[in-house]
Parts: C-alpha cells; sequence; structure tokens
C-alpha cells in the first residue's frame, strides 16, 4: 500500500446518514427511555452541522433493532484471546451457542470466524477447537510462541485483517469481536469499501481509535447476560 493511498484512508471523516440520526433522536427522549429501548447516547453525539458524529457518539446496547439498522449480510470476526480475557473480567464463561446466537441476531449469516492461538499438545484445546468446527465457527489458528519470561502468545490480528478486507463484497456487515486499537485501521478500510462495522468488546479493553472508526459499538458487559453460559 503506498503512502499516498494510506494518508488518503486515514483522513476520512466517516459521514452517518441524518436520517437514522434522526430516527435514533425520536427515539429517545430521555436516557431511561433509551435504554428500556435498547439504545444509548453519549452527551457529545454531533458534532457541528449534525452530519458527522463525534467520537463515541452512538453505543447500541443490543443487536436487536434491525428495523433501525439494516444489517443485511453479517461476518463475524472473534479474537478469541481477546474474548477469553473480557469474560475473565467479567467473570463468566462464554457460551459460543449462545455468541453467535446473539452476534447475527437475526440476521443473515455469511460465515464467523474464530482466530486463536493453539498448543498442539493441549488435547483441552484441540477438542474446544474441534468442537467449534461442528457448531458453525470457521476457526483460524496460528501456534503459541514461547517467550524468555515463559508467556506465550499468537498474534492474529494480520489474518484477522485480511480476511475482513479480502471477503468485503461478501457481507454488508462486519462484526469485530476484538478491543484492539492494532485493528482501528482495517475497520476504518473496510468502512471505505462500503460495508459496516460494529466493534464488540468490553469497555475497558477497547481502543478509542476502534470505536472512532466504527458503525457502532457494543460493550460486552451490556449483553454478557446473554452469552454467558448457566451454571
Amino acid at each position: 500500500m503506498t503512502e499516498k493511498y494510506r494518508d488518503a484512508i486515514e483522513n476520512i471523516t466517516l459521514i452517518k446518514p441524518k436520517k437514522l440520526m434522526v430516527e435514533v433522536e425520536e427515539t429517545m427522549s430521555s436516557r431511561e427511555n433509551s435504554h428500556r429501548n435498547g439504545y444509548s447516547q453519549d452527551a457529545d453525539r454531533y458534532a457541528g452541522n449534525g452530519d458527522r458524529l463525534a467520537p463515541h457518539t452512538i453505543y447500541w446496547d443490543t443487536l436487536s433493532p434491525i428495523d433501525v439498522l439494516n444489517r443485511g449480510r453479517v461476518a463475524i470476526f472473534i479474537d478469541g484471546a481477546n474474548l477469553f480475557y473480557a469474560a475473565m473480567q467479567l467473570g463468566i464463561e462464554i457460551d459460543y451457542t449462545k455468541l453467535l446466537r446473539r452476534l447475527t441476531s437475526g440476521s443473515k449469516l455469511l460465515r464467523s470466524f474464530f482466530y486463536t492461538g493453539v498448543d498442539p499438545h493441549n488435547e483441552k484445546q484441540q477438542n474446544f477447537l474441534l468442537w467449534m468446527r461442528r457448531n458453525g465457527y470457521r476457526v483460524v489458528t496460528k501456534n503459541l510462541t514461547l517467550f524468555p519470561d515463559g508467556s506465550k502468545k499468537a498474534n492474529l490480528d494480520v489474518e484477522i485483517a485480511v480476511d475482513m478486507l479480502k471477503l468485503v463484497g461478501s457481507y454488508d456487515t462486519a462484526v469485530l469481536v476484538s478491543g484492539d486499537g492494532d485493528l482501528a485501521y482495517a475497520v476504518n478500510a473496510v468502512s471505505y469499501q462500503g460495508a459496516r462495522v460494529e466493534v464488540v468488546s468490553l469497555r475497558s479493553m477497547t481502543s478509542d481509535s476502534s470505536i472512532d472508526v466504527a458503525d457502532c459499538y457494543i460493550d460486552l458487559d451490556v449483553i454478557k447476560g446473554d452469552i454467558k453460559k448457566d451454571r
């Protein structure tokens, strides 16, 4: 990618549909009422002329109001490590059947990708990934790298970004389950090519840069009751 092209994309200000903002404005008479209807708005929701949204403008508490947001065909991209640590922070265990249902939310699913580092000798993990493959997920893996401090890690940001960009045109909405700011550039590039992007992650683990370029943001803390395993 040339520097000229990179600069062109980075300098783009995403324009949000004015009609949508009007509908949201009419729907919400108060913050309490907005939560009852499944939405919440930040105090700085409009910037200047009302045609451009300020950062952190609209936070959708749910993915259900399809009558408000036409999501079309959905592709889901899940950063496994990011989701795992978010679940730990929330004190829950993810039910991946519920998660897939919640993120799809009645829309037509193109494909759901799950990206994770793997230890080939970890039988429990291998069994989990086999279950994922047989239950609606396309699993993308990379062997974990052992670092001098004894920690193990596999970075799959490149794989996520490449798949999001390669499939543009096959989906209308990308759902990115990750708060990693390193993916903000890919999110912006996907949006620039005409697809909507929803970022789903725990707010304390989500980069502002990802929220700023996404069409909407969903806090995992808000939907945790819909995606956790029943004890």
